[in-house]
């Protein structure tokens, strides 16, 4: 293959890696194989147009994106709607797509693991036409990601710090608010304080990834209004992994999930992969895209994959 890796220089682990070294050990381990690489090491703000670039020639066969996850929501969104297959290097603080693939968290170790891989078809979501690799969410969760971005940090360190500090904060503050729903024609209106909506269902037992890509549906979970005591019990349930099976969540899977806010009288927010967006019109169209999503992946991922 001919492969163009780009990486986010400001990106997580990347900020404090020596990249000239880490650039030559991706180049060996994808030559060591066959395959011929182009390597390009950008700041955040040359991502998008980097990916776009690249995801436009007619000379590749994949590019490889590295970085946090929000870069690698950004570069699944571009090869999704361009159909150039994609390998992600985890260089974040959580890296939850890379842990739904089962590769490596160690930047060192997973180029190996990208070149010698298999490439599978994978579902992506959308929201409103914009791409989600991993989930939609309002409520805790943008308000959580809200105060957090009103602190400042500089390492991941500092940002799991600011985490901490922000989600003390929305147990003592949680929001609750009205939706309507229509999930594959189930209508129902409900008073919540949390709504998540994930491309496949969250795992079993882990944190809040999917364990599998492939299911080709979404899904969709919701808390009602909690009191502080009940925020508490909902994050020690994430902690500990438990999120699915907490009485808290009602969870139902879907292919479509079309969200009204009807008493929607200020500016709301939502998450999409952990990005902050403003809602702007009271109504979220929510959809799976199965198999649309071409990733490379570790050889062992998927027997129905193709080695490259």
């Amino acid at each position: 293959m001919k492969v163009k890796a780009i990486f986010n220089r400001d990106g997580g682990t990347f900020r404090t890696t020596d990249m000239d070294a880490y650039s030559r050990k991706v180049e060996e381990d994808f030559r060591a194989v066959g395959h011929e690489i182009e390597i390009a090491v950008v700041g955040a703000d040359e991502m998008r147009d980097t990916l776009e670039t690249a995801c436009g020639r007619g000379d590749l066969d994949a590019i490889v994106a590295g970085g946090g996850d929000g870069t690698i929501s950004a570069a699944a969104g571009v090869a999704w709607k361009t159909g150039m297959p994609l390998g992600i290097v985890p260089a974040g603080t959580m890296n939850l797509v890379a842990r739904s693939l089962k590769l490596p968290l160690d930047i060192w170790k997973v180029p190996e693991v990208l070149a010698n891989g298999r490439i599978i078809d994978a579902d992506i979501g959308s929201a409103d036409g914009r791409a989600f690799v991993h989930q939609f969410s309002m409520g805790l969760h943008a308000r959580m990601v809200r105060y957090r971005q009103s602190y400042r940090f500089a390492s991941r360190l500092g940002k799991i710090s600011a985490s901490t500090r922000a989600a003390i904060g929305v147990i003592f503050n949680p929001p609750d608010f009205e939706i309507e729903f229509d999930a594959d024609g189930h209508r129902e209106r409900r008073h919540v304080s949390a709504i998540s909506v994930s491309n496949n269902h969250f795992g079993h037992d882990t944190l809040m990834y999917a364990e599998d890509l492939t299911s080709g549906h979404l899904g969709f979970y919701t808390a009602p209004p909690l009191s502080p005591a009940g925020v508490a019990k909902l994050s020690f349930d994430i902690l500990r992994g438990k999120f699915r099976s907490s009485t808290l969540i009602t969870e139902m899977s879907a292919l479509t999930v079309d969200l009204h806010f009807p008493k929607m009288d200020r500016k709301i927010n939502c998450v999409i992969d952990g990005e902050l967006v403003p809602i702007r019109s009271g109504r979220v169209a929510l959809r799976v895209h199965p198999g649309e999503l071409k990733l490379l992946v570790g050889s062992q991922e998927s027997n129905a994959g193709k080695t490259v």
